[in-house]
């Protein structure tokens, strides 16, 4: 089986996350710091939501078949659905595990060693954001895109992580906890806006990249076109579909109405990149009398 570009990518992205959560669980738990065990746990469901996107591309890439006649794209809008998911998980454990240490009142041992893994993990972590989200818009997929977006917030939590660290050892041992409950808004926050998305390509929401075009300029620029409207669009980057009405002389024949909507769709599909499909409807413009 030959691996998609999509699938590489993120093969190469696990085996950093991978690495970046046993750093941190390791030295998290040497010296007794939540907010480091959190962001630890963070990056493991990086992990998780880097095999969910691979299982999910995989199936995605299959060719149409009898029950899925415009093919598998949203199992990849699912997978993000399910990261989400993960991600909503992992922030209810941070939260609940931030209170037990806030009413226990466990202080973390901060060392050289604790900062410098932080360090170099906050370090791979923006390396890895930046070429996953780049990877994502190059290859218009829409999972390295939200798998990119849960990546992003694992610099945030580092930082966090990091900003307790100083807090601690100027006297408030408080804050580790605290910053953990931080952490865990955070993480929720994407979660919710990674299910948000997914919700709005699986329930056939408008796609904004389509409102951001002048659609009549370009079908009206056609020529013989006399009027559009109607113009609809769905769909996830890369993989959209469309229709649209044309209106156009009634006196035309069947092969001219067709070599027009032939001209509407290849025009859209030059203009608005993404576009898989899209369906034209010729219609007889109306005369002012109100007939065809």
């Amino acid at each position: 089986m030959q691996l998609s570009q999509v699938q590489r990518v993120l093969l190469f992205i696990l085996s950093l996350n991978i690495l970046v959560a046993v750093l941190k669980a390791i030295f998290g738990l040497l010296a007794n710091s939540m907010s480091m065990v959190a962001d630890a746990f963070h990056s493991s469901f990086d992990s998780v939501s880097n095999i969910v996107a691979i299982i999910a591309s995989f199936i995605a890439a299959k060719p149409p078949d009898e029950q899925h006649q415009y093919g598998h794209g949203k199992f990849e809008t699912l997978g993000a659905l399910a990261i989400g998911a993960l991600i909503l998980l992992t922030a209810c454990w941070i939260v609940f595990e931030g209170y037990v240490r806030l009413t226990e009142g466990v202080v973390p041992e901060i060392t050289i060693v604790t900062v410098g893994v932080m360090l170099a993990t906050l370090a791979v972590n923006v390396l890895v954001f930046r070429y996953e989200y780049r990877k994502g818009q190059e290859l218009d997929s829409y999972i390295l895109i939200a798998d990119s977006t849960h990546t992003r917030s694992d610099v945030y939590v580092s930082i966090s992580v990091l900003a307790g660290f100083a807090a601690v050892t100027m006297g408030f041992p408080q804050a580790d906890p605290l910053i953990a409950f931080a952490i865990g808004i955070l993480i929720a926050r994407m979660g919710v806006e990674i299910i948000r998305e997914a919700g709005k390509v699986l329930s056939d929401s408008a796609f904004l990249q389509c409102e951001a075009v002048d659609i009549e300029e370009i079908v009206m620029g056609i020529e013989s076109v006399k009027g559009c409207h109607n113009f609809r669009c769905r769909g996830k980057p890369g993989e959209m579909y469309g229709d649209i009405h044309v209106t156009v002389d009634p006196a035309l024949s069947v092969d001219q109405g067709h070599e027009i909507a032939t001209e509407v769709e290849r025009r859209l599909k030059e203009e608005i990149g993404g576009i898989k499909e899209i369906i034209v409807h010729i219609e007889p413009e109306e005369h002012p009398d109100g007939h065809a």
